[in-house]
């Protein structure tokens, strides 16, 4: 890590998982900061003053003019900085930052950056994991769920940083100056908070800045950089007719993924399934390449055996010949396309749909081109009647209120050979704590259909 002099005065804003973060970091760093929580009752309000003594800790955001004695806010990617308050602060010269920024100023380790709609938190882990089966000492961090300025501080002898990022974590961050950076894809997300697409991917491009290379999906020209970022442009794609330096090939009737010429794995010989989990793993190579690494017969070992995560068109079980997936991390349409598209031309008989819960002001027209694969869509929660009706000119349509209950509705129908993907497209929030909860929840009544 790099000892700088800063004589900066901040103000840390959110008090939750990244707020504490940046905290820590401050008081080993000797720091001049100060706490803020937008909550006027913050849960842990006492042991937070017990570990920051001496530290002022404020609930509610300062006035404007209270801002005047700090140079930087330190704000939590949860709270929206396109306000007209944060506009009032930049107005007066004051500077909104986040963890991440932060973290970029400090670090002097290669960082590999990866941001998207969709897959984020899979490519994030397989480059990891890459990385490690060739003796490299790499960390997944970021918005996977280790902030990057703990890995600052606790961190011993880390070589590379791979950090997934959040476009609310990039629309606080100047200057990453990643040595590889990527965005895997582009689809509607989060339009709660951004309004259009335009301000989204704006925010996703920021990723871009002072890179050393980039790495583009051949497939989604919106991964583009909008400025002439780099010199190094690496590209990868599923599509066999692209030639991308990743890409796929057709070989004795099977999918391989390529580098170039060079057949590297068969599509079948990986255990996570699906045609855009082909695309995260040649995500996942470009960028090992991009960064400088060869591609190694231990990486190719390492990536037969990634077995996915969690909650990411993960393989439940199979129940009287049908097989059910758990993609609860699949709350945008973007995602649940991808599910759907990847799955559906590896099912035998017929694709059954699952989904439902906050739609988050996403226009469902998309999900209703891809449910042109799916036999039927059993929805659930907040925006079942909604989203049936964006829906239903393509495909049948069953609403129900709770999970459960669809999950009941589609067992009768389904037969040996069909494939159940549980898959959102929405947040989780009406119904569950978190994608987590929810998708432990399917998990838990996928097990129970066994009794």
């Amino acid at each position: 890590m790099t000892n700088r002099q800063n004589t900066k005065r901040y103000l840390i804003i959110g008090l939750g998982l990244t707020g504490l973060s940046c905290a820590r970091f401050c008081q080993a760093q000797n720091l001049n900061y100060g706490l803020c929580d937008t909550r006027s009752e913050l849960p842990g309000l006492e042991s937070i003053k017990a570990e920051f003594i001496g530290v002022d800790i404020q609930l509610g955001l300062p006035s404007l003019k209270e801002l005047n004695q700090y140079d930087e806010l330190l704000v939590s990617p949860g709270i929206d900085t396109n306000t007209d308050y944060f506009t009032a602060a930049r107005e007066q010269g004051i500077v909104i930052s986040g963890d991440v920024q932060l973290f970029s100023e400090y670090c002097d380790k290669p960082v590999i950056a990866i941001t998207g709609s969709n897959g984020k938190s899979t490519v994030t882990t397989l480059v990891a994991e890459l990385l490690k089966a060739d003796g490299i000492h790499a960390v997944a961090c970021g918005n996977i769920g280790v902030p990057v300025l703990d890995l600052l501080t606790t961190g011993q002898g880390i070589e590379v940083y791979v950090a997934e990022l959040s476009s609310f974590q990039l629309e606080t961050t100047r200057n990453l100056g990643a040595k590889v950076a990527t965005i895997l894809n582009i689809s509607p997300d989060h339009m709660d908070r951004y309004g259009d697409m335009a301000s989204y991917e704006r925010a996703k491009q920021r990723i871009f800045q002072q890179a050393s290379a980039v790495v583009v999906n051949a497939d989604d020209d919106h991964t583009r950089p909008v400025l002439d970022v780099s010199e190094r442009v690496s590209a990868y794609s599923i599509d066999a007719d692209k030639h991308a330096g990743f890409g796929i090939a057709h070989i004795d009737g099977s999918v391989w993924l390529m580098q170039g010429e060079r057949a590297l794995v068969s599509a079948h010989d990986l255990r996570i399934r699906g045609l855009h989990n082909v695309a995260n793993a040649l995500a996942a190579l470009a960028l090992v390449d991009a960064a400088g690494y060869e591609i190694s017969a231990e990486m190719i070992l390492a990536l037969t055996n990634f077995g996915g995560l969690d909650h990411r068109c993960q393989w439940v079980a199979n129940i009287s010949g049908v097989d059910y997936f758990n993609d609860s991390k699949g709350t945008n349409i973007g995602s649940t396309v991808a599910a759907i598209n990847g799955l559906a031309p590896q099912t035998e008989g017929k694709l059954w749909l699952i989904a439902g819960g906050e739609g988050k002001g996403q226009n469902f027209s998309e999900l209703a081109e891809a449910c042109g694969d799916v036999e039927a869509a059993f929805l659930f929660g907040a925006d079942a009647e909604m989203i049936s009706d964006s829906i239903s000119a393509t495909v049948k349509t069953a609403v129900t209120e709770t999970l459960d209950q669809a999950l009941g509705l589609l067992v009768k129908e389904a037969n040996p050979g069909d494939i159940v993907l549980f898959s959102p497209a929405c947040a989780s929030f009406d119904q569950f704590r978190n994608y987590v909860h929810r998708g432990e929840y399917f998990c838990q009544c996928v097990e129970e259909l066994k009794s």
